[in-house]
């Protein structure tokens, strides 16, 4: 039982009985909402009901909130409502409902929260797809550990998510990876090379050139550029992908699918096809480009090209398909990989990119609008930059990669837990510090220890249970029957109403593709079961272990093991670990 979706539905219920002309009017009663106020001394839930039906019905909203409230005057669950304001509902609950959370979690244990609102829906989240030339860094990182958090929370709320990486192999940036490889494979066999301006010079193609003088010998040196690139790009390609899926695996992170873009090309191929399925809905023509305002971009060309009708669906440009020398664009490309989606059934497709691309939303959602014929969601989200640092100082970049740290690094020093947790306790759209020592630290000031800390400390209060009252029957089942009318007092309301938030939150984290909220969420339920620690520090009433008294503590083990439920639960979604102790 949802306790918010409860009252959700009983205030509707509410408003159309004492409005009849409501019950025709879903996109306004669509508008209310319950939920817990932002002062916990308002009460345990608030609802806008009153203001959002007042305009419509042509009613005082403070008038309708009365009516509402000598309506609620007479529920059983209700302790006290009142009005507030323009028109708030304000209600406190009997404690019996916050108790039945217990038993909720009690019974559904790992699938608490878990709900089936996708239906088993197919959608697609594509995620990561750095281009293959090198180790990942940071920056891919962020979007990495974005993903597979949402991916892992649609999966959660019923959707069939199919987990995708698109390789970019297919770019000039390949043949570029290839000159930089044959320059290493130079090297291993003897010669003192110099990396030019334009080649990747990081120490990680070291290795791959080493192989390459393993397998062919000098074979290659006597070889014209046009005979060695294929044989190269297609050894160095599957390297570098391998490195990718050993990065992935460090943040414990597995795609069901790797997408090669070359597929995509040569005559018959889904470009080719793409296109002339679109020609014959009449959405590619032959045409020139206005000139983009402001400067102009350095490929930019004042020519008869053939060009996508993107503007028939939003976008505020056409998008050229075909360059001058006769390839196909990027976005050609782009097009014919997310028909290949399409026809793959996906009913909602996810696209996760860097913020030096955040100019393809528009592109994307006309494209995927186009190729379903309107039938397809699409989302674009967008992972703003991270700025690593050390103790306020930016980090240098990395001795490996030639460039930026890399995702290895982060972990190696971090680990996996504090990577995670750190990248997803911002949203995916704002810029992020991310600072080494900090999360490093053991304190309340890091995030990812003080909600593993919380978890620690739910442990500890069972293990001083045992120590204390070895007599007390503290098993799971013991503690399903505990006297639950013993958790009356304010602090206890509030930390089972944070539990009993627990699966409203994961149903609008979803829907709103914003994993962050999980993050939040458990770094709250975490501030408040600590703040009840320390009450019970200076006020013996309020320990959760009081050998004096074992009603009130097998009741409040109860609500204890509840709490260490959702916060293991929450951290598995976000592919965090629960520890039972920390040092």
């Amino acid at each position: 039982m949802d306790i918010f979706a409860l009252f959700q539905g009983r205030v509707t219920d509410a408003l159309k009985a004492a409005y009849p002309q409501l019950s025709g009017m879903d996109d306004v009663l669509g508008r209310v909402v319950v939920e817990p106020p932002r002062d916990p001394a308002h009460g345990d839930i608030s609802s806008n009901a009153a203001m959002v039906v007042a305009k419509p019905l042509g009613i005082n909203p403070r008038e309708v909130a009365a009516r509402l409230a000598d309506h609620f005057g007479a529920d059983a669950d209700v302790e006290t409502v009142s009005v507030a304001g323009p028109g708030f509902l304000n209600f406190r609950l009997q404690d019996a409902l916050w108790h039945e959370v217990i038993g909720q979690v009690f019974v559904r244990g790992g699938d608490f929260g878990r709900t089936d609102f996708g239906q088993g829906e197919k959608v697609n989240v594509e995620y990561v797809s750095a281009n293959p030339t090198g180790p990942m860094h940071v920056g891919h990182t962020r979007g990495a550990v974005y993903g597979d958090a949402l991916a892992a929370l649609l999966a959660y709320t019923g959707h069939d998510v199919t987990r995708e990486y698109y390789i970019n192999d297919a770019g000039s940036q390949v043949d570029t990876l290839a000159r930089s490889a044959f320059l290493r494979y130079r090297e291993a066999l003897g010669e003192v090379i110099e990396i030019p301006a334009g080649l990747y010079p990081g120490d990680y193609l070291v290795p791959v050139g080493q192989g390459l003088a393993e397998r062919f010998g000098p074979v290659l040196l006597d070889q014209p550029e046009e005979q060695w690139l294929g044989t190269v790009k297609d050894i160095v390609l599957e390297q570098m992908m391998d490195l990718v899926r050993a990065d992935l695996r460090k943040l414990n992170i597995e795609h069901d699918v790797f997408f090669s873009e070359r597929t995509l090309h040569g005559p018959g191929g889904d470009i080719e096809e793409t296109l002339d399925w679109l020609r014959t809905r009449d959405l590619v023509y032959e045409g020139r480009l206005d000139p983009p305002k402001g400067k102009l971009p350095d490929d930019w060309e004042d020519r008869e090209q053939t060009l996508f009708r993107a503007t028939a669906f939003g976008d505020d440009t056409d998008r050229a398909l075909v360059k001058s020398d006769g390839s196909y664009t990027y976005f050609a490309a782009d097009i014919a990989y997310h028909r290949n989606k399409v026809k793959r059934g996906f009913s909602t497709i996810i696209d996760v990119l860097g913020a030096d691309h955040s100019g393809y939303a528009a592109r994307i959602k006309a494209a995927v609008s186009a190729v379903s014929e309107g039938r397809v969601q699409t989302d674009v989200q967008f992972c703003q930059l991270v700025k690593l640092m050390r103790n306020g100082e930016p980090v240098k970049m990395s001795k490996r990669s030639g460039e930026l740290v890399t995702l290895a690094e982060v972990v190696e020093e971090v680990g996996v837990d504090a990577t995670r947790f750190m990248l997803l306790f911002r949203r995916n759209d704002a810029p992020l510090d991310f600072d080494f020592a900090l999360v490093r630290e053991q304190t309340k000031d890091n995030p990812v220890f003080y909600v593993q800390y919380a978890h620690a400390r739910t442990c500890s209060v069972f293990k001083n249970a045992e120590r204390d009252m070895p007599s007390l029957d503290i098993s799971t089942e013991a503690l399903a029957g505990a006297d639950l009318s013993q958790l009356s007092g304010p602090e206890e309301r509030q930390l089972l109403r944070m539990v009993a938030i627990w699966p409203r939150q994961i149903d609008a984290a979803a829907r709103a593709h914003e994993p962050h909220r999980v993050a939040f969420y458990l770094h709250e339920l975490a501030a408040q079961f600590h703040s009840f620690w320390a009450r019970g520090k200076d006020d013996p009433a309020l320990r959760f272990v009081n050998q004096n008294d074992p009603t009130v503590t097998s009741a409040r083990l109860a609500m204890v093991l509840s709490v260490r439920q959702v916060l293991a639960n929450g951290l598995s979604l976000l592919g965090v670990t629960a520890p039972t102790e920390l040092s």
